[in-house]
Formats: C-alpha cells, structure tokens, sequence
C-alpha cells in the first residue's frame, strides 16, 4: 500500500524548499539494488565532485535526515525497513528516487520477489533515472530536490501545421558552403564551439555588401578582439577561394 502526504506536510515542504538555510543532510535507503547506484554516490561525495561544496551530507540516521535516497528496486524483504525508514525521517522530507531501479523497478520489476520503483511505497519528490546515474547527474537531482537551481519545468507541445516546414539557418549561403564551414571551424575549434564560430561566419556572409570575399573576411576577423578566433576565420576565408566553394 502506497502512503500519501498529508496537506500540512505538503505545506511545510514547500517552506522548508524556500527557507532552508543550512546544510542539507542525506539518508541513503538500499531497497535491494546492485551496489552500482551505491558506488555512484560514494564517488558524487568524493572530493572530486565534492558535493558537501553544495551543502549535500550524509547522515547515519534517517532521523537526523532532511532527503531519503532509495536506491534499488524494492524488495518484499525490504519494503518494512524502507517504510520505518520513511516514518522515522522528521517531516518536511524529501523523497529522492536514485536510478532506474528505484524510479520504475528496472529490469527486476516484474519479480514475484519486487513491488516496483520506489513510488510503489513511499511518495517520491525528485526522480534521478541512470543505470546508475553519474556523479554530476546526482548532484544536479540534489539541486533540484532542494530547489537550489530555482527551475520551472514547464512542458511545451508543438503541433505541425499543414504544409509547415522547419526552417533552415542561413538560407542564403548555398548548401554546400554551409556544410563546408561548420566542418572546418569544428575541425579548429570543436564541435561546441566550431557550431558558434559557424553560425558567426555564415551571418557575416548573409550581410548584403559590394566587398570582395576575402575584403569580407578580413574586416570580420578584424573586428574579432579574440585572436585566435580571428585566425579561424581567416582560415575558414581561405578555404573559400576554391571556385566550388565560393558563396
């Protein structure tokens, strides 16, 4: 039987999200897993990812605990203890739901020996999916559980219209030229920063103007105040010359 959380509690919850001021104290709940979330988190309290930088400790006792952390699928044998666990915890409490086990059950959840996720017998606040989630990624559901990235997920539906059709970047620069930059400037610079650099110099050839190409380019690389970007584009200005190529 799964349990509800009171309207009080509920309310209490939300000012401790708000209010809190102090370090957050962690209580980790195995429900019958792996050991691989276990290894994670152990490796998100190094001092690698130092996650105590962000006020995230762990306690020994659930009853000193503002965040249970299940872990694993739930098991028959631990289902009572994750529920003490749960009433033992002084409320507001945060429910935290660590990987694919504890969120849906994983790939145990239709054992006769396993009730499901975590969900199944305590409410669940934040949901944190990986098989098992990296370090990073536990971290960031910490944040989120505490409200410390103060983010609004809101969902957004698009419905395609009749004929509609997505738009394509800088439509003027033949295709050809768009692909050839965005190749060289990740070639130089990275796929991250080559698609800036790019999109930067495929907007600087869609200004209109009477220049010669390389006058072009030479003005934009000119204006950059980084040098080392200034030289890409140069580059990327030089391999232009080639007739093919030529916007």
């Amino acid at each position: 039987m799964k349990m509800d959380t009171p309207a009080d509690i509920k309310r209490m919850k939300s000012s401790l999200l708000s209010n809190i001021r102090r370090s957050a104290y962690v209580y980790r709940v195995d429900c019958g897993g792996c050991n691989g979330c276990e290894i994670e988190i152990f490796a998100a309290i190094t001092p690698i990812f130092d996650a105590e930088r962000f006020g995230i400790k762990v306690v020994a006792s659930p009853r000193h605990a503002d965040i249970l952390l299940f872990t694993g699928a739930v098991t028959r044998a631990m289902r009572m203890p994750a529920l003490r666990a749960y009433e033992a915890a002084p409320d507001p409490k945060i429910v935290v739901s660590y990987g694919a086990c504890g969120c849906s059950g994983g790939i145990f959840h239709d054992l006769y020996c396993v009730w499901g996720g975590t969900d199944q017998v305590v409410p669940v606040d934040v949901y944190i999916p990986g098989c098992p989630p990296t370090p990073p990624a536990t971290i960031y559901g910490f944040a989120v559980a505490l409200g410390l990235l103060d983010q609004k997920l809101k969902a957004k539906t698009h419905i395609e219209g009749e004929g509609e059709q997505a738009g394509i970047a800088h439509p003027a620069v033949p295709y050809n030229v768009r692909i050839h930059i965005e190749r060289e400037a990740r070639r130089m610079a990275g796929y991250r920063q080559g698609r800036d650099i790019a999109d930067r110099f495929l907007g600087m050839l869609q200004i209109p103007g009477d220049l010669p190409l390389q006058q072009r380019v030479e003005t934009f690389a000119a204006a950059e105040t980084d040098p080392r970007l200034a030289e890409i584009y140069l580059q990327i200005g030089e391999t232009l010359q080639h007739p093919e190529l030529r916007p």
